[in-house]
């Protein structure tokens, strides 16, 4: 257990009996009053983000979150099957708790597991992945005025965004944080 006044940016913590990774915190402390204590935090399992409020006393209990480098296998119909590089165990993940992520997997993809103490917290994907089209609309010509872009389907089912110059089959990298075309791969 530590006090709250000691939090960092990047430390994981639980209260209350949810785990949430501390991104700023604040301190305010008048002549007046104990010390306020305000932590924006991201809850692990759900990722959204709140203030949590304290006072100066509080204490929170600091853990330590194991990260691992896994391999995607394959869609066993249920959950998505992973593999851990060092000692080959596989794990499964049920899908509903995946669901932005499976736009970017595609097999033998290497993606990292956080866990804390064996139960899964969530799948972090590399900042740009590299997909295949496999559907796309054919180039307009003359529709330059702006930024010419049209639409193609990913491998795994995504709609992108991508230049006019991009053809049917062709693989191209995409950023896994809002799926946006980046280059040709």
């Amino acid at each position: 257990m530590i006090n709250v006044t000691e939090l960092r940016p990047g430390n994981t913590f639980e209260s209350d009996g949810v785990i949430y990774t501390c991104l700023d915190i604040d301190l305010n402390k008048t002549a007046m009053a104990k010390m306020k204590v305000k932590v924006k935090s991201k809850n692990v399992k759900t990722g959204s983000v709140l203030d949590l409020s304290f006072i100066g006393g509080d204490k929170v209990e600091l853990l330590r979150l194991d990260k691992k480098q896994m391999q995607y296998l394959y869609d066993d119909g249920t959950g998505y099957v992973f593999m851990d590089l060092e000692t080959y165990d596989q794990i499964s993940i049920d899908k509903d708790r995946l669901k932005w992520e499976s736009n970017f997997l595609v097999p033998e993809a290497t993606v990292t597991i956080t866990m804390y103490e064996s139960e899964i917290i969530g799948v972090e994907l590399p900042a740009k992945m590299t997909l295949k089209i496999v559907e796309c609309e054919p180039a307009t010509r003359g529709d330059t005025i702006n930024k010419a872009m049209k639409d193609a389907y990913l491998e795994t089912g995504l709609k992108v965004k991508v230049p006019l110059f991009v053809e049917n089959g062709e693989s191209i990298v995409v950023f896994t944080n809002d799926g946006s075309y980046d280059s040709r791969a």
